[in-house]
């Protein structure tokens, strides 16, 4: 792989670059691993399978990989009344949803011939393997076990399909001493799956590539009617899981902000249990959005929760240590909202209010329900983390601005010695460029937004120009403190991701890794390495890890990277295919000792 040295100039400074080449691919001994076709024809868009095709497994000494699943009789327990109605319901599906789904012209956010393509398709459930080939030396101070979330649909789809509605399926590898690694991917098992599993095919409406227009009405329409005669259930909840992860209070809690949170177990040989849906001895009775932060000095976890329907549209609540939940604090929204992120300081919760919202009276139009509105003012909101009841929330304007997701957030005293918030995101244009088609590519540049609490005027300014940046975080031990380095995912070519890049913060410096020719990888995950503990450790001391798809050679490793450098230090070779997924998290040796599991 040919690298070099380049330079990229800011509105205030340089950004240096620093490029390292990963450990040399001919090096590596060649493996035979069975790579996943894409189970949908692209020419053939509405002819779709029932059941999803996975790879047959590596021949490897290993059990049977997960086996597909086979519907269950659904009407063997069914009343005559039910079994008639059902039977009339599946009529509608075929004779009037499916015959209007033919004419439906799909745009690439919501064609599962796009969506599902080659390592976006999914794979099967995969049992630990053991004794994984390690290139180079695991480093003795990491100890644990790498999870990473991602969508993985169990079943094809019956209509449109976005990257985002798949089932939640964690892939993780466990590190242990003596250079040895073990492999499993599990599906978290929500109430939706079982369901699905149960009946032998997609039946819950996906919330971002079907529920479009009048289509997604009556997906909609459909869905409620089986539920209202018992066919299915939506009380238990209706998400997929397949977003963020979160280790807290001895739980390994996997979570879609359509849902509560579900726990899952971490085995001792390093397999994942499914333990059930969350909700903290019945405290809680509302979604949680997939990033809740964890405050690393308290220990406490802060989530937001929004409602697309009714009022309060948004709420802010917290857990302590001891799992007992905080009172919910209603936040003052005029309309709801996209929340996928937030940020927390070591005294305030820093929450957007942006552009793209929800406008369910779209669909009576032949629209989507989330859009983006051009006509309202991106401002952030400064609570107070003592705050009771929302009243000392402080609004200030940031025109412009759509942040995904925050990376970091902390308190500053500007040269005036007023305080300052300082947010560290990702900026994204268009705004609605992952939900909708755009003819402008999209770019999601780091950026740094400044919130004066004096003034209430707010700044931003660019960090990294030129390069698309996401999918990442900081030293999660320094988290609402200030940071000096931040790891994202080179997001190119959208949305794949072709290296990491570490970036100073405080001189705009950029370091990259790069996977290679034709090799992908996502979310950056920093793990904090040595022997001291918060602040007596350098900030950037510790690695970064990442699945990588080398999409030529048809294998994937989990690479792990020295921080301070930016070289490769180690990959593990896995056993099969790891589909490119969303974020993750790493769960230390001592961590799993404390597992909770109720």
């Amino acid at each position: 792989m040919q690298y070099s040295h380049h330079h990229f100039t800011t509105s205030k400074f340089q950004t240096h670059l620093k490029l390292h080449p990963p450990t040399s691919t001919s090096a590596r001994p060649h493996l035979f691993v069975c790579e996943s076709k894409i189970l949908i024809n692209p020419e053939k868009k509405n002819k779709l399978h029932r059941k999803l095709t996975f790879p047959s497994p590596a021949p490897a000494p290993a059990p049977a990989i997960y086996p597909v699943p086979k519907p269950e009789n659904r009407n063997g327990g069914l009343n005559p009344f039910q079994k008639l109605a059902a039977s009339a319901l599946d009529l509608v599906e075929k004779k009037l949803i499916e015959e209007l789904d033919k004419g439906h012209k799909l745009t690439k956010t919501a064609d599962p011939a796009v969506q599902l393509e080659g390592n976006f398709a999914p794979v099967h459930e995969n049992p630990v393997q053991t004794g994984l080939e390690v290139v180079g030396q695991i480093p003795a101070d990491l100890k644990g076990v790498y999870l990473r979330n991602g969508a993985n649909p169990m079943f094809s789809p019956t209509g449109g399909h976005h990257l985002f509605d798949g089932d939640g399926m964690i892939h993780a590898v466990k590190l242990k001493p003596g250079n040895k690694a073990s492999y499993c991917c599990r599906f978290t098992r929500t109430n939706r799956l079982v369901q699905e599993e149960k009946i032998g095919r997609a039946i819950f409406p996906k919330p971002i590539g079907e529920l479009h227009g009048h289509l997604g009405l009556a997906r909609l329409a459909l869905f409620y009617a089986r539920a209202a005669i018992g066919l299915v259930s939506a009380s238990r909840g209706i998400g997929v899981a397949n977003a963020g992860l979160v280790y807290f209070n001895g739980r390994l809690l996997a979570m879609s902000e359509d849902d509560l949170p579900y726990s899952v177990r971490i085995k001792g040989d390093g397999d994942l249990e499914t333990i059930g849906r969350l909700d903290f001895n019945g405290q809680l009775d509302c979604p949680m959005i997939a990033h809740p932060k964890l405050d690393p000095v308290t220990g406490e976890l802060h989530a937001l929760s929004y409602n697309v329907v009714n009022r309060p549209y948004l709420k802010y609540f917290k857990f302590d240590t001891s799992d007992k939940k905080s009172r919910d604090v209603p936040i003052s929204l005029q309309q709801p909202t996209m929340i996928h992120d937030f940020a927390i300081t070591e005294s305030h919760v820093i929450i957007p209010d942006q552009q793209v919202v929800f406008k369910l009276s779209e669909m009576v139009r032949g629209g989507s329900p989330v859009v983006h509105d051009p006509n309202k003012m991106s401002r952030f909101g400064v609570l107070s983390k003592s705050d009771l009841d929302g009243s000392s929330i402080q609004w200030i304007d940031v025109p412009d601005c759509f942040c995904f997701h925050l990376w970091n957030a902390w308190e500053e005293k500007d040269e005036n010695n007023d305080m300052e918030i300082v947010v560290i995101g990702s900026c994204m244009t268009p705004a609605d460029s992952i939900f909708m088609e755009q003819p402008d590519p999209l770019r999601s540049e780091l950026s740094e937004i400044r919130l004066n609490l004096k003034t209430g005027r707010s700044t931003r300014r660019v960090i990294v120009s030129g390069m698309n940046l996401e999918a990442g975080q900081v030293n999660r031990q320094r988290l609402g403190r200030q940071t000096r380095y931040a790891y994202l995912a080179i997001a190119d070519p959208w949305p794949k991701c072709c290296g990491i890049a570490k970036v100073d913060l405080e001189t705009g410096e950029v370091t990259k890794f790069l996977y290679g020719d034709d090799a992908y990888g996502g979310e950056a995950c920093f793990v904090p390495g040595g022997a001291g503990v918060g602040e007596e450790r350098e900030e950037d001391e510790g690695y970064v890890m990442s699945y990588v798809r080398d999409e030529r050679r048809e294998k994937s490793e989990l690479v792990i990277v020295k921080a301070s450098s930016m070289k490769q230090v180690a990959a593990v070779m896995l056993p099969s295919r790891v589909p490119y997924g969303f974020h993750g998290t790493f769960v230390s040796e001592n961590d799993l000792r404390k597992q909770s599991f109720h």
